[in-house]
């Protein structure tokens, strides 16, 4: 499996894997080093550099960078403080160039600025010195290159520690971490590019949180097939809310219908029939009457999967029909007042479900059925595992750096979504790109991540002036970029 994301610990542990299995840690430094000058002398010609170096492991890759860079011609003046130890000790002991104080003058005369402080090494805000030379760092007018991670963010979460390097290019090794997803980590690595220093794949192997792409839920995805007929493809039903509040789930049920879906009913009681049936065409509309009502419907097990949240309402009502929703045994998706209706009770929703759940909230909705779970926990992705756990759904917590997580602790951080997204029934759309998924016998987790990755690929490629109507019908362009990149070979 390919998109690997490990956490400050897991890369420390292959770190020693590389050096059990026989490459020496200086080795490791010296090919970190070289990926990093690799890079700079691909992307820029001969100039004045600072490289400003810690005392610990990233420093020490720093030292290398300035060595080779100044074996390609570049004008290199190393800027360090306190006394370097171990292989960075080494390093050092190898740099024969200019050095200076780490004070805000050294970088008057640079035109490119190499951040090797801190990487993932920092485990509290920075002192007075370092956050000194990191505002000037910031407002220099040069392009800075950080190494591992930028100094000041903590490489598990994505927070950052009192001040953080704003780099132009990160270079990091073997994999990415989560702060180089995670906002506003993601944002402070301006373009993340990967080094391969010699760690042997194995390393992987118990790994349990992935970058969201196809190499992770496309072998999953259902294509139709050629003898296919749409009582093949699933019959998903989208609970529609009062006449004033149905366009959600129409967004919904058309996302549904658009990712695949064989059939697509909306549910929808009294004045709410008509409001719908008058909009509809390719998608059914399916009267009836309260929570019997609707679990007479869903009696029917050709409806296989449900869409439930949108437009719907919060209260004793919505509460009664999800009950008979999760009852039934449809694979379901809960969004919005689907989850708000049980902030008083969030127990009383864990304890329904039974088969395949995809719960999709935003922050707020995720702290009324996960109250503190958020401020509490080390990160996004371990609020989200923490949450799935204790729900027994998959839960997706919405954002620009989306997490979707399982109950067996596998997780996937979503990375493609572009700023336009933050439009009104982008949530209800991709409610029911998952729903459609779930319907056509996707697993939840990868029902989920595969909606949320279409979700972001669509909306960046309509781009500005984006909305939530455009997002079902600009996906078939999508689909079409998804099938090229899973049949086409890499490296191709």
């Amino acid at each position: 499996m390919s998109g690997e994301i490990l956490s400050n610990e897991e890369m420390r542990r292959a770190d020693a894997m590389a050096v059990e299995a026989g490459t020496a840690s200086l080795a490791l430094m010296e090919n970190a080093g070289r990926g990093v000058a690799d890079i700079i002398v691909s992307r820029f010609a001969p100039c004045r550099v600072a490289v400003l170096c810690g005392p610990g492991n990233n420093g020490g890759d720093g030292f290398v960078v300035a060595r080779l860079l100044s074996g390609h011609g570049f004008d290199v003046v190393v800027a360090c403080g306190g006394e370097q130890k171990g292989d960075a000790a080494t390093m050092a002991d190898q740099w024969r160039g200019a050095r200076a104080p780490l004070i805000p003058v050294v970088l008057d005369e640079a035109d490119l600025i190499v951040d090797a402080l801190f990487g993932t090494g920092l485990s509290r805000p920075p002192d007075a010195i370092y956050r000194t030379l990191i505002e000037a760092v910031n407002r220099a007018s040069v392009p800075v290159v950080a190494i591992d991670i930028p100094s000041g963010v903590d490489g598990d979460s994505g927070q950052v520690r009192g001040i953080a390097v704003e780099a132009d290019i990160t270079v990091t090794f073997f994999r990415l971490k989560p702060a180089h997803l995670l906002l506003p980590g993601r944002d402070l690595c301006g373009e993340t590019l990967l080094a391969d220093i010699g760690i042997p794949e194995t390393a992987c192997a118990d790994i349990r949180l992935f970058e969201n792409s196809p190499a992770l839920w496309g072998a999953h995805y259902p294509w139709p097939q050629p003898d296919a007929h749409k009582y093949a493809r699933g019959h998903c039903l989208v609970v529609s809310g009062p006449a004033h509040a149905t366009g959600a789930a129409r967004l919904a049920a058309r996302g549904a219908l658009r990712i695949g879906a064989g059939l697509v009913s909306v549910a929808a009681q009294g004045d709410a029939v008509a409001v719908n049936a008058a909009h509809l065409t390719a998608i059914m509309v399916k009267p009836f009457d309260g929570a019997a009502g609707l679990a007479s419907l869903l009696a029917d097990r050709r409806l296989n999967a449900a869409v439930m949240g949108p437009g719907l309402g919060v209260g004793p009502d919505t509460v009664a029909l999800v009950a008979r929703v999760l009852a039934s045994g449809a694979a379901t998706v809960l969004d919005a007042d689907a989850l708000t209706s049980f902030r008083d009770d969030p127990q009383a929703l864990f304890g329904k479900i039974h088969h395949p759940v995809v719960m999709t909230p935003h922050d707020g909705e995720f702290e009324r059925i996960f109250p503190g779970l958020l401020e509490s926990a080390a990160s996004k992705v371990e609020a989200a595992r923490a949450a799935a756990a204790r729900s027994g759904a998959v839960v997706l917590l919405k954002g620009n750096d989306t997490v979707i997580a399982a109950p067996d602790g596998r997780a996937a951080i979503n990375a493609n979504a572009p700023a336009g997204l933050a439009t009104a029934g982008a949530g209800d759309v991709l409610a029911g790109f998952i729903g459609g998924l779930m319907a056509q016998g996707m697993p939840a987790f990868e029902a989920a991540s595969a909606g949320a990755w279409l979700h972001g690929d669509a909306a960046g490629r309509f781009g500005p002036g984006l909305i939530a109507e455009d997002l079902p019908e600009i996906l078939p362009e999508s689909l079409s970029g998804l099938r090229e990149r899973l049949v086409t070979p890499p490296n191709t």
